[in-house]
């Protein structure tokens, strides 16, 4: 989860404010922030779709595009009556096509769906029974802008799981959630600070081959082409 997820308690955005996106590249800033969020409705039948879109596009910061429309959508809001796999599926293919955040509004949900969510790039979950119009376009705005939503008590599930993974799963074996060891994070910390092979061995008192060693291994099992990308990795991942 990210630092600025937000609960169900946080207050509801001025009437008319519009959606702020981070500005792709080349895109003028105050164009960003002033442009209309654009909505992706998925839906399991045409009512629920119609009747959503309809509140999303008499909203104000919202447009609804169709796939294919006007230009790449900001925002996917999926309706759906609970995380089957088909539509799991389907939430894996939004992001592998689209990679924007997904607003969820479901019917019912799991505790052990929230890491399926989660890695399926649901940024906001607004169970069906909550989703007033209002509820709806605030949480879009939010996804849009780069945060998230969950009601509270879905987020200490999250939390309690992500413990849970740390401690049962990831500790045992060395590992950090960034699928690194704390070898090869500190490894990975020193070239960042331009060390090369000979001044880390001797640093972290280990062999020049032990840590050539160390820099195959993260390579090759993160898929990274070389050691640049293994720090620029390292660095995405927030553990240097």
């Amino acid at each position: 989860m990210t630092a600025n997820t937000q609960t169900e308690k946080t207050g509801p955005l001025p009437t008319g404010t519009r959606a702020t996106r981070t500005p792709t590249a080349g895109e003028n800033p105050a164009k960003a922030a002033i442009r209309p969020a654009k909505v992706l409705v998925r839906a399991p039948d045409p009512l629920t779709h119609s009747a959503i879109s309809g509140q999303l596009a008499a909203a104000p910061g919202i447009e609804v595009v169709a796939v294919g429309g006007t230009g790449p959508a900001d925002v996917a809001v999926f309706v759906t009556e609970r995380l089957t796999v088909d539509v799991t599926s389907t939430l894996r293919r939004l992001k592998s096509s689209l990679r924007i955040p997904v607003v969820l509004i479901p019917s019912q949900i799991d505790r052990a769906d929230l890491f399926t969510a989660v890695e399926c790039n649901v940024v906001a979950v607004l169970p069906r029974v909550a989703a007033t119009s209002e509820r709806i376009r605030e949480t879009v705005l939010t996804a849009a802008s780069g945060g998230g939503v969950l009601p509270t008590k879905l987020l200490g599930e999250l939390l309690r799981q992500f413990e849970w993974m740390q401690r049962e799963v990831l500790s045992p074996h060395g590992l950090h959630t960034s699928g690194l060891t704390p070898r090869e994070i500190d490894v990975l910390r020193l070239m960042s600070e331009g060390l090369d092979t000979a001044e880390i061995a001797v640093r972290m008192c280990l062999s020049e081959r032990a840590v050539k060693r160390v820099v195959f291994g993260v390579t090759q099992r993160l898929n990274l082409r070389n050691r640049p990308h293994a720090v620029a990795y390292a660095l995405r991942s927030g553990v240097i």
